[in-house]
């Protein structure tokens, strides 16, 4: 029988977020496989509790004997924000450039495993040999240090599986795209392109690093007292801008959040942000009046514990914001959050201070290919193949369209957990399902979607707590009255609502011998059952209820 080359995502198809990618090569019944990337995605407010989720790998856990390794294409949470939580479970050799190791080793620093002896840094442009498979580092652009493609070589043809890109001419931080090398391997024949579908909709190109440096410059010339910056601490260019445009405008420049600091040592320990003024602390930054100082904070998308949401409420410790300061929003407004973002620009304009933001200035271009530069990427790789990942469906099957448009032979559309045999056959295709899903992290734990702790969760975020306790004597009596307590609930009059509280439990125990073990069951379904509908008739919630008996 002939070797098979398999590709299966187990996330980031049919959604934007936690991508992992699995490529497989060998006999039918024995593949060895390569994880590409290992990411999460962020929870929303209707799972409360949970702030991580990220695909389930269990279907590579089952084969982590045939696992040869996890390949990060770059440094984004998206990318490899699961890899600690899940490393322990496959343990494989990591291989990732190094700015991308450095940020890797903190997080398993912060779980308390070393990962010095699995972790295997690769150059810029650097291959890594694992038998069936060669892979070709290949550096492209996008809005991280050392983003790259990778090239897969596998004795049945070349992969290119793109990772984030976008053709930026001036990246300002890193090298620009090795189109040379691109050129060639689409010279060299690629069986399939596994592409970033992110902004398929967006016609143009995305625009340049260094535009937005210009623009930014012209927008901090005139402003005249205190300048906030905010922005993906992870885009190492744009913090790069920030720090010219304050010199260049006689400020100095502070920065503001632990992942803001966190990204500017990693990036000064791989040598880049070598030329830049050196950054102040927040806390001698007061000493500064308003126009010599600008702060670089997190918190761009109005996550409530992010930087800029605790100093627009005047409660964060070092940076005081006041009125006719400006605060520039250099970021996208990540779908989904514009309700919490519109809130934090209104609190800030009602207070006076001005809201500059990609609505009003050019001072963001995002790190994904506009139509344009699929075309660039299309024309130099000449896949026979494209499968787009990376994307919701729309984005994902508008992708597939673009594909037909450029004359493409074989677009094949996956989601996650569809297994697409690449070689052999006439044409690629999905042929088989592999187990899929997403894992909660609650906690320090990870969960399934019906796990009761998330279940139990969202019945108390939603209905509201109860608690009964009866105390129950020797001789089978109830002692005094039941101790009522409950969180949650819309009661205004609390001795009247206690009092028919009371009345409907003790009817309900006067159907039951109380001192009965035989009994103590079905009397605590009772009781549940009974609270619930008193509550529910007063308050119109039924709370999630406990009933505790208590023998003395």
């Amino acid at each position: 029988m002939k070797d098979e080359l398999l590709f299966c995502p187990l996330g980031g198809s049919g959604e934007i977020g936690m991508n992992m990618n699995l490529f497989g090569y060998g006999q039918p019944s024995d593949h060895k496989w390569i994880m590409v990337d290992i990411g999460v995605t962020f929870a929303d407010d209707t799972i409360p509790g949970v702030d991580l989720i990220y695909p389930d790998p269990g279907f590579i856990v089952e084969r982590r004997d045939n696992l040869l390794g996890i390949v990060l294409t770059h440094a984004h949470e998206d990318h490899i924000g699961a890899i600690a939580h899940l490393w322990p479970q496959l343990k494989c050799k990591i291989y990732a450039t190094p700015f991308t190791a450095v940020l890797i080793k903190e997080k398993f620093k912060e779980k308390q495993i070393d990962i010095t002896k699995d972790l295997k840094i690769v150059e810029l442009n650097g291959k890594v040999s694992l038998d069936p498979f060669e892979i070709e580092y290949i550096t492209l652009t996008h809005s991280i240090l050392e983003p790259n493609g990778l090239k897969i070589k596998t004795p049945a043809g070349s992969i290119l599986h793109t990772g984030d890109w976008k053709v930026d001419p001036n990246p300002l931080v890193g090298d620009k795209i090795n189109q040379e090398r691109l050129k060639q391997i689409g010279e060299e024949g690629v069986l399939a392109m596994i592409c970033d579908s992110t902004n398929v909709f967006s016609a143009g190109r995305s625009g340049s690093e260094l535009d937005v440096r210009k623009n930014l410059l012209n927008v901090m010339t005139r402003l005249k007292k205190r300048i906030i910056i905010t922005s993906f601490a992870s885009n190492v260019a744009r913090m790069e801008t920030a720090f010219y445009c304050a010199e260049k405008t006689g400020r100095q420049i502070s920065l503001v959040g632990r992942s803001m600091h966190r990204i500017y040592k990693a990036a000064r320990q791989c040598g880049y942000l070598k030329n830049t003024i050196e950054p102040i602390d927040a806390r001698e930054a007061k000493n500064f009046s308003r126009e010599k100082i600008v702060y670089l904070c997190t918190g761009s998308q109005g996550e409530p514990m992010g930087a800029m949401m605790r100093i627009s409420s005047y409660i964060h410790p070092d940076v005081f914001i006041e009125k006719g300061d400006a605060v520039i929003f250099s970021s996208k407004i990540i779908p989904g959050n514009e309700k919490k973002l519109y809130k934090l620009h209104n609190q800030l304009v009602k207070d006076g201070i001005e809201v500059i933001s990609e609505e009003t200035e050019f001072i963001h271009v995002s790190g994904h290919p506009n139509r344009e530069d699929l075309k660039d990427m299309y024309n130099w790789v000449k896949p026979k193949c494209v499968i787009p990942v990376h994307g919701e469906h729309r984005h994902m099957i508008e992708h597939i369209n673009f594909a037909k448009e450029m004359q493409v032979p074989h677009p094949v559309q996956v989601e996650n957990g569809d297994i697409v045999k690449l070689y052999p056959g006439d044409k690629p295709e999905v042929y088989d399902k592999a187990p899929s899903g997403r894992l909660y992290l609650d906690g320090s734990i990870s969960v399934d979607g019906d796990s009761q702790s998330i279940k139990d969760r969202k019945n108390l975020s939603a209905n509201g707590y109860m608690e009964v306790t009866i105390i129950i004597t020797p001789k089978g009596n109830i002692h005094n009255n039941p101790v009522l307590s409950y969180r949650g609930l819309p009661v205004y009059d609390k001795d009247e609502f206690d009092y028919g509280l009371e009345y409907e439990i003790e009817k309900t125990t006067r159907s039951f011998k109380v001192g009965s073990r035989q009994q103590e069951h079905n009397l605590i379904d009772a009781l549940k059952i009974a609270c619930r509908k008193f509550s529910k008739e007063k308050t119109g919630k039924k709370p999630f209820t406990n009933i505790n008996l208590v023998r003395i």
